[in-house]
């Protein structure tokens, strides 16, 4: 299969995650990018940044029309992830591979087993008392940093420290955590543009364009599939993915 191809159906599957859980589409994008694209963990890391960057800005300027995005509480958010995003992105590149494929592992098999936990449908959750700024800066940061350094968007993360630690309704806590994937991705690629990380555009421009119209497939699927089984189905294969990582990292 050529690579125009692979980077086709490797774009539109990460697409189609996105659009049908609201998060998760970069851990499998930087899988994807390393085993079917030969790409090397910190070039997956940025290539995948720039995927997120297309697919959650896209997904915003939707959001925003519909008035599912908390602009002021969504951009403190994202401001505390600043500095530590464009930290981890020149921090990614100097990390051997072994660690980034261990860490990226990790974290993917965390989500998965989170997602198996998680009720599916999250529904629409009560707001909670005003939160203390200490602690949204705080989840600002951290996610900033994961951003940074695994080249993931963090929607699987945002979204539940939107609600449980700033205080959004479900539905308004997806919006708004576009605002924060966008600004962190930016902010993580702006650091990569000076720690000799090209990106290949041949393949990752493709990638991108292919994952945005999944997206959009993704919403659809949505629409006709239980939230609870689609999530089901990606914890399992996210799960699968972490083990060969892990192995592969350790190995």
């Amino acid at each position: 299969m050529s690579t125009l191809v692979l980077a086709l159906v490797a774009g539109a599957l990460t697409g189609l995650a996105l659009g049908a859980l609201g998060g998760g589409g970069s851990l499998l994008a930087v899988p994807a990018l390393i085993y079917l694209l030969d790409f090397g963990p910190a070039a997956a890391a940025t290539a995948s940044l720039v995927v997120v960057t297309v697919t959650s800005v896209t997904a915003l300027a939707a959001h925003a029309r519909g008035g599912t995005v908390d602009w002021r509480r969504g951009t403190l958010f994202a401001l505390a992830g600043l500095l530590p995003a464009a930290l981890g992105g020149l921090l990614s590149a100097r990390l051997p591979a072994g660690v980034l494929l261990v860490a990226f592992a990790v974290l993917a098999g965390v989500a998965a087993v989170g997602l198996l936990g998680r009720p599916g449908g999250a529904g629409t959750a009560d707001e909670v008392p005003v939160p203390r700024r200490g602690r949204v800066l705080g989840a600002g940061a951290g996610l900033g940093a994961v951003t940074g350094v695994l080249g993931v968007g963090g929607g699987f993360l945002a979204v539940p420290a939107l609600v449980q630690v700033v205080g959004l309704r479900m539905r308004l806590a997806v919006g708004t955590s576009l605002l924060v994937i966008s600004v962190n991705s930016i902010a993580a690629l702006a650091a990569r543009t000076g720690a000799a990380v090209p990106v290949d555009w041949a393949r990752v421009a493709p990638f991108a364009a292919a994952a945005v119209l999944g997206a959009w497939d993704g919403r659809r699927l949505a629409a006709r599939v239980s939230s609870g089984t689609l999530q089901r189905v990606f914890a399992w294969a996210l799960l699968g993915v972490a083990a060969f990582m892990l192995v592969d990292g350790l190995l």
